[in-house]
């Protein structure tokens, strides 16, 4: 009888492929070899970048792993590599039952902002299950975003945290936590740069804000701001959404407060700290899409997205209210629809929301997750003597 120790190398990767990315730590304690090799190397990491969209999404209080396949998204005869949108709440270890507000990613590391006015914020790998809680000052309207430096002449990355917020004389205050050093410290800023800015994603260790029609790069590496870089459409009056493919480009999404049926779509060709540019991706006006609803545009203004360069589509997150619940807990279903520009469209219910359809709701938190082996130093419970 074959032994998991007998299949090789390719057939474990390709077995492992197929595995939910939050399943993989359990998966690997099925086999020594197999526990042993993660140590060093992601499994499965080279079929899960081809095969699979894996993404993680806060939704309300609760942190859900999303996973689907565009592989055969516009075959219809052929269907068995499209794997439909799923959801699938997940636990993040060692909580300590605190409910989650925001989540950041970078480099396969999630930080994880409780409600209200934290002292503390947790750092989490899901690939390893590591967990690092770090002490913040108390202070409301914060802001945070996750990445890393490099170190003097080599290639080791630093990961770093950056944090905004206003003190109590109400002015907006930078701080930088290090994780090597284990101590956070203030940052001189512009303050007249930062005075709108709000979060944003992170790009090769560099984080990438949205701003008042800009967006500012923070380089971890030298622990400054870049200048204001130019989004490719005025933004004044517009709904903006930022997102970003893998860890290569950055993409803007616009959709008119006046006309939520129109929707464009741009991606950078070139983003650096001090520069960017862009390209047009998708013009998309969803009232030649086929099989919405006619009441489809009263409250459609998309969470977040992702795209897929190749098939040229767009995948929108949105929630669709439940008519008939809205004065219950329960106010609408987690929508994903698949749409192109020549009309092309696929639409799916994930599964019922009990988030406000108002609210800050159905955020992707990564695009294209890639498990990472930076190591954390595990916070443990202290033993009682």
């Amino acid at each position: 009888m074959t032994k998991l120790t007998d299949l090789s190398g390719d057939m474990v990767s390709e077995i492992l492929s197929r595995v939910s990315l939050t399943s993989l730590t359990a998966v690997r304690s099925t086999c020594k070899t197999w526990n042993d090799s993660s140590k060093n190397q992601v499994l499965g990491e080279k079929g899960a970048r081809k095969k699979q969209f894996v993404e993680f999404m806060i939704q309300g209080s609760i942190v859900y792993s999303l996973r689907f396949n565009l592989q055969g998204v516009r075959n219809d005869k052929d269907e068995n590599d499209f794997i439909y949108p799923s959801m699938k709440e997940i636990r993040i270890p060692n909580n300590q039952g605190v409910k989650f507000y925001e989540i950041y990613h970078c480099d396969g590391l999630l930080l994880c902002v409780p409600k209200g006015c934290p002292s503390r914020i947790l750092v989490w790998n899901p690939y390893l299950g590591q967990t690092r809680w770090i002490r913040v000052k108390v202070s409301h309207l914060s802001t945070y975003a996750l990445g890393y430096g490099h170190d003097g002449n080599n290639n080791n990355r630093n990961h770093k945290i950056l944090r905004m917020f206003y003190d109590y004389r109400n002015k907006k205050s930078i701080e930088v936590y290090d994780f090597h050093s284990d101590s956070w410290r203030f940052i001189d800023f512009n303050q007249e740069l930062f005075h709108r800015v709000n979060d944003g994603v992170s790009l090769k260790g560099n984080a990438y804000l949205l701003g008042n029609e800009f967006l500012v790069c923070f380089d971890f590496t030298r622990e400054r701001c870049g200048p204001r870089l130019p989004l490719p459409v005025p933004s004044v009056e517009h709904h903006v959404i930022l997102s970003w493919v893998r860890d290569e480009k950055l993409l803007v999404l616009f959709t008119q407060y006046d006309k939520p049926e129109m929707i464009e779509v741009w991606i950078s060709v070139k983003v650096e700290p001090n520069a960017i540019s862009w390209s047009s991706f998708l013009r998309l006006d969803m009232r030649v899409v086929n099989g919405l609803h006619g009441t489809f545009f009263t409250h459609f203004y998309p969470k977040s997205f992702v795209i897929d360069e190749e098939k040229k589509v767009v995948v929108l997150f949105d929630l669709e209210r439940c008519e008939s619940r809205v004065h219950s807990e329960t106010n609408g279903y987690q929508m994903a629809y698949i749409v192109g520009e020549d009309g092309y469209l696929r639409s799916f219910n994930m599964g019922v929301s009990n988030s406000w359809i108002w609210g800050p709701s159905a955020r992707l938190v990564c695009s294209s997750y890639v498990p990472s082996l930076v190591q954390l130093h595990i916070n443990r419970p202290k033993r009682k003597k």
